[in-house]
């Protein structure tokens, strides 16, 4: 993982460099800074903070994988990845829900309660995906 845990250093020092800039070029005479787009790249810098810091301390505590060293065969990467569900409606309902929950901060609050009740449902129809229906334990 130090290959992806690089990639996110790069963007985290990227981030520290342009925010301030884009603050202080954005900064007005009457004190006020251009609001949105600096909260826009202070969460980015955090956001990509947060995945280097969990890439490094996974790639630490496993050890390098075979796409780390340079003198890996390509028979080293063979084997399952994990696991996967074949088939699910879940992921669409989760982005209909997060879709009606965007849409109400635009159309009324109201809309967003129903988008946190559609959430809720898709949350226990993920949990629960392998307890009902055709795939079943």
């Amino acid at each position: 993982m130090k290959t992806e845990s690089r990639i996110f250093l790069f963007l985290v020092i990227f981030f520290v460099v342009v925010a301030p800039v884009y603050a202080f070029t954005t900064f007005r005479l009457d004190g006020a800074v251009e609001v949105i787009g600096t909260t826009a790249l202070i969460l980015t810098l955090l956001f990509a903070a947060m995945i280097w810091g969990m890439l490094a301390l996974t790639g630490r505590s496993t050890g390098p994988r075979p796409e780390d060293r340079g003198e890996a065969e390509i028979v080293e990467g063979a084997g399952a990845l994990g696991f996967f569900p074949p088939t699910s409606i879940v992921p669409f309902w989760t982005t209909v829900a997060i879709a009606v929950m965007f849409l109400g901060v635009v159309f009324g609050w109201w809309l967003t309660l129903i988008g946190v009740g559609i959430g809720i449902w898709a949350a226990f129809g993920w949990a629960y995906e392998y307890y009902v229906g055709d795939y079943k334990h």
